[in-house]
């Protein structure tokens, strides 16, 4: 009778995670800041019909890196959870916390349980208003959550893009300024990203019900001043 294929519990939790780690660094990367208008997540992407950057909720927004299709599916989840608590209890009892709970517990139970873990980082934000501060969430592949008070960097080589991007962070400086600076730090030391390659969002209190607002490519290029015209994501 043959022996049973044993791996100890650490190395397969090592193995998984690894595995998980090369999947999300090949996405590219995404930057969710807050500002003194609101928040506003920019990230690289150069497809007009795949989204990395969604609305979740009112005052809620979505980002994903790492493979499309499983974060897209995370981010159905999380409209059809919050659309269902609103109904269910009050508009006001949706919160960015409580959803990225939910994926927390999903993306654990995933990791720990499943052959193969998701190769994905989500990033829930949250707009405040008179009763909470703006919060962002970021939810690694094993389900560890991160409360992030200025910003949060996910995919490609976040460590780096993190560095270059703090040293021209400026929350209560323009929107504009913002933009150019995260661009930056997305760029690394390539060419400078055009607007055309940007998905860019903000999350800002307009006197409506709604907050999130995605910004169209002329608008990126003009706070850019970028004068040019223009599957892991």
């Amino acid at each position: 009778m043959s022996m049973p294929f044993y791996v100890a519990p650490e190395q397969l939790m090592k193995d998984r995670a690894d595995y998980a780690r090369k999947g999300i660094a090949r996405g590219r990367a995404l930057i969710g800041a807050v500002w003194q208008g609101g928040i506003v997540i920019v990230a690289e992407n150069p497809s007009r019909s795949l989204h990395k950057l969604s609305e979740i909720y009112d005052r809620i927004a979505f980002g994903g890196v790492g493979k499309y299709n499983e974060f897209d599916q995370l981010r159905v989840a999380g409209i059809r959870h919050a659309d269902l608590k609103g109904y269910a209890y009050a508009r006001e009892d949706v919160d960015a916390r409580s959803l990225a709970n939910l994926y927390a517990q999903y993306l654990g139970a995933v990791f720990t349980h499943e052959m193969k873990p998701l190769e994905v980082e989500i990033l829930v934000a949250e707009l405040g208003n008179g009763h909470r501060e703006s919060q962002l969430f970021q939810i690694l592949y094993d389900g560890t959550v991160m409360d992030e008070r200025e910003f949060a960097v996910l995919g490609g080589d976040a460590d780096a893009i993190a560095e270059r991007f703090r040293e021209h962070y400026d929350a209560n400086g323009p929107r504009e300024q913002l933009l150019r600076s995260a661009r930056d730090a997305l760029s690394g030391q390539r060419p400078p990203i055009g607007a055309d390659d940007l998905e860019v969002v903000v999350l800002e209190d307009r006197g409506e019900r709604r907050c999130f607002r995605r910004l169209d490519v002329d608008e990126v290029r003009r706070a850019l001043g970028d004068g040019s015209a223009g599957e892991h994501v």
